[in-house]
């Protein structure tokens, strides 16, 4: 049986090693969704240790100047964007198990989505980069990088949906996970 992965086809059971858009390769050796005839199964994590976990998973949005400054004075018809859009992280963080059909459900334990804005005034009519961090963390046997980056994800989609009405160019980027860590 043979699979698509990005742009090449891989067969069941073979070794993966897929480039990714930031330039490194991961190689696992197999794809663990998959099993040996190429269906999808969930990981089997019971023998795993419990360990602390994090993960760190980073997004952009990009907005016009005027859209930034409506966020800030509170001018967006639909209500306080910032806060809106953290509490709609933190919630789809939560349920991320139900999101995505492989993966585990888990309950978090910490779940933090922050949001810089580095340049108020960019040069000319450049974007402004509203940029969403997220860091989940948790006590168990597999990891929350998939919940952090639901987090940066559904925070931006809310960010873009609040501010629609007034920003047509609106763009999420490059979200992606940063860091996962896994100790005692």
């Amino acid at each position: 049986m043979v699979f698509l992965v990005g742009l090449r086809r891989i067969r069941a059971g073979a070794s993966a090693s897929v480039a990714t858009e930031s330039g490194y390769t991961m190689s696992s050796g197999k794809l663990s969704h998959l099993d040996d005839q190429g269906a999808a199964r969930m990981v089997d994590v019971g023998s795993k240790p419990v360990t602390a976990r994090e993960a760190v998973a980073e997004g952009f949005v990009l907005l016009r100047p005027n859209t930034v400054r409506a966020i800030a004075e509170e001018r967006v018809a639909k209500g306080e964007v910032l806060n809106t859009a953290r509490v709609a992280g933190i919630m789809a963080a939560k349920r991320c198990g139900e999101l995505i059909p492989l993966c585990h459900p888990l309950g978090v334990e910490s779940v933090e989505v922050n949001f810089d804005i580095p340049e108020l005034e960019p040069a000319g009519q450049e974007p402004v980069r509203l940029h969403i961090r997220a860091v989940a963390r948790i006590h168990r046997k597999t990891g929350v990088e998939m919940e952090a980056l639901t987090a940066v994800s559904v925070a931006a989609l809310t960010v873009y949906d609040m501010c629609k009405a007034i920003d047509k160019r609106m763009v999420i980027r490059n979200v992606r996970l940063l860091k996962k860590t896994k100790g005692n």
